[in-house]
């Protein structure tokens, strides 16, 4: 599969949440936690592989689209810190379907924006060979990335591909312990996952301090 085929795909599994929750009321608080729960996970993968893989991938091939990759970054920073604020918000909350719904228009006119201007550049500039194979590494990556999301990690390289595999570690453990219960998971469990979320906290540091100017 190539590369715009599959972060397309990505971007109507998350519009189909989008509409699922669209067309719940307020009546249901479990459905919709589930269902942004399940849009966090798939906009934490989704940014992560195109912070990692994509942009990179269409600053190098497309230079002139440089200001819209800027763009697109600072447009996915506030969906993650967005997503990371309804991750402890109650579904019953004032002001839990507000955030989700500018979560949602932000996200619709990103996807608009890089499906409209960026794909059409990136396919003439890399041909089918490329493509498929930029989609191979965005297949891989998304394997590994993380399910939650990390706005105060890097998000460009190379500074984010040392944190990235850290948090997506981190978060296959929190994913762990939540499905089986704190009680349940191990002493030594919780305690690597504590030793990994430090990992993650150095090497976001040390990425920041070493992040080249925009």
């Amino acid at each position: 599969m190539d590369a715009l085929t599959l972060l397309a795909q990505d971007h109507k599994a998350v519009d189909r949440l989008f509409k699922r929750f669209e067309a719940t009321d307020e009546d249901d608080s479990k459905l919709r936690r589930e269902l942004v729960d399940r849009m966090i996970a798939e906009l934490s993968r989704h940014a992560a592989i195109e912070e990692a893989l994509f942009y990179p991938a269409v600053r190098e091939a497309v230079p002139d689209e440089e200001d819209q990759v800027l763009e697109s970054l600072e447009e996915h920073h506030i969906v993650k810190w967005t997503l990371d604020e309804l991750r402890n918000l109650a579904p019953d909350a004032e002001r839990f379907e507000a955030k989700v719904t500018v979560l949602m228009e932000n996200v619709r006119h990103h996807v608009q924006e890089e499906e409209s201007e960026v794909f059409p550049k990136l396919r003439k500039a890399l041909g089918p060979v490329r493509l498929r194979q930029l989609g191979d590494r965005l297949t891989r990556a998304k394997k590994l990335a993380p399910t939650l999301p990390h706005p105060r990690s890097p998000d460009s390289p190379p500074a984010n591909l040392v944190t990235l595999p850290i948090a997506a570690a981190v978060d296959r453990g929190r994913d762990f312990i939540k499905k089986v219960s704190p009680r349940k998971a191990s002493k030594k469990v919780r305690e690597t996952i504590a030793g990994l979320a430090a990992q993650r906290k150095k090497a976001t540091s040390t990425g920041k301090e070493r992040r080249p100017p925009r």
